[in-house]
């Protein structure tokens, strides 16, 4: 029975070797049951995982710009390619080669000369565990109360975000929010009805933040934290204010009407492009005072700061939503 599928299906498997009959065997073991991107020296590599939708890369350890090495360390450096798996393709017998190709972070070695049914048995290993750590990874950085991001997934988005826009010098955008009266509308609906309204919430922030880049997690209890990427402080407050009209929305014409303050959301927010020697707990940390300001100032309800100049608005929902 063939192992054919369409292309859509099938993974995708990038073979960089400047030696076109090594490319074409490699590609003619492959192309019944991956997608095959062929590439011939080691910046074409390079460029092509980062572009993305490559599920595993093939590499001659010898090529004219830049060693298989090279690229293997390259693309474990960052962190949007660190988790494609690198095969060596080698005529290489010296063990010591082989040692630092692992060193560098390849999976496994292919000698030459090339056995077809070798080279497909191995590519389909490293992708099924490759599936298995995608998995795993996902599983453990959702909240599975809420379908959202977990605290630890946040934590590590919000250092990479940081950094970003660091090095771009653009703007971060953070905020907490957190659902007014939670414990009032468990005591007096139940656990069950709660963790309903923590899931309508976290559903009404993902509507807002949907962009590439935004991050919506839940940090713990009934507290959510949105990272926005590229919002400057006209453009957050305009997304707070979304934030706080969906929420509400959420819930609007359901249940009792005495839990008419259970259905709104408190929110700390700033907005800052990161200077090279600040770092994001600061931030976060402001984030979470005007928290506790927006709390005591009434609840539903978002104060927002931009950290440069210390500008603060507060805003409010718009009245009869």
């Amino acid at each position: 029975m063939s192992r054919s599928t369409s292309s859509a299906e099938r993974p995708r498997v990038l073979v960089a070797d400047d030696e076109p009959v090594n490319a074409l065997i490699l590609a003619h073991a492959l192309k019944e049951e991956f997608e095959v991107v062929q590439v011939n020296d080691g910046s074409q590599a390079i460029a092509r995982v980062a572009a993305g939708g490559v599920d595993l890369a093939i590499l001659d350890v010898m090529m004219p710009d830049i060693d298989g090495f090279e690229v293997c360390r390259r693309l474990k450096a960052e962190p949007a390619t660190a988790g494609v798996p690198v095969i060596f393709v080698t005529s290489l017998e010296d063990s010591a080669d082989e040692t630092l190709g692992f060193e560098v972070g390849a999976v496994d070695y292919i000698t030459k000369p090339i056995r077809p049914g070798i080279v497909r048995a191995r590519v389909r290993m490293h992708l099924e565990l490759k599936r298995s750590r995608d998995l795993l990874e996902r599983l453990a950085s959702v909240d599975p109360l809420t379908g959202v991001a977990n605290r630890r997934r946040f934590d590590a988005a919000l250092d990479d975000e940081w950094r970003r826009s660091q090095r771009a010098k653009s703007w971060l955008s953070l905020a907490f929010v957190d659902v007014d009266h939670f414990k009032q509308f468990n005591d007096r609906h139940g656990h069950l009805a709660g963790d309903d309204r923590l899931r309508a919430v976290a559903a009404s922030l993902s509507r807002t933040a949907r962009r590439i880049g935004d991050l919506v997690a839940r940090y713990g209890g009934e507290e959510f934290a949105v990272i926005l990427t590229a919002v400057d402080p006209d453009m957050m407050r305009g997304m707070v204010q979304n934030l706080l009209r969906n929420v509400a929305a959420s819930s609007a014409g359901r249940g009792d009407p005495a839990d008419a303050d259970c259905s709104t959301v408190s929110i700390g927010a700033i907005s800052v492009i990161p200077p090279r020697d600040a770092a994001a707990r600061s931030a976060l940390s402001t984030a979470d005072d005007l928290l506790y300001e927006a709390k005591d100032g009434g609840r539903d309800r978002a104060v927002h700061v931009e950290i440069a100049t210390g500008h603060k608005v507060v805003v409010t929902r718009e009245p009869g939503v």
